[in-house]
């Protein structure tokens, strides 16, 4: 294998520790009766940082399962180059 395809394989093996790490706090609990008051934007910011770990989580899941598609040659490789959507449909004109 090569060395490109190792270094993937080892993104998409963190990719997974990272989503685990993201799974460890959307199960936190937001209140554990050890606080006396607890405000509503605590309350809304705790409740904003589990919402985007989890998005985060199914990101990076997403992106996981495209780039294993790629590396098992179940999808061909995307590509990347830099143009937009009106460049990539417009028709050449001589």
């Amino acid at each position: 294998m090569n060395k490109i395809t190792e270094l993937k394989k080892r993104i998409i093996e963190s990719g997974y520790k990272a989503v685990e790490e993201l799974i460890k706090v959307a199960e936190e609990k937001i209140v554990t009766h050890m606080e006396d008051d607890l405000s509503a934007d605590k309350l809304k910011n705790a409740a904003a940082a589990k919402k985007l770990a989890i998005l985060d989580a199914f990101e990076i899941l997403k992106r996981i399962e495209d780039e294993q598609n790629i590396l098992d040659g179940v999808v061909a490789e995307r590509n990347t180059t830099n143009k937009g959507f009106a460049e990539k449909f417009a028709t050449k004109k001589k």
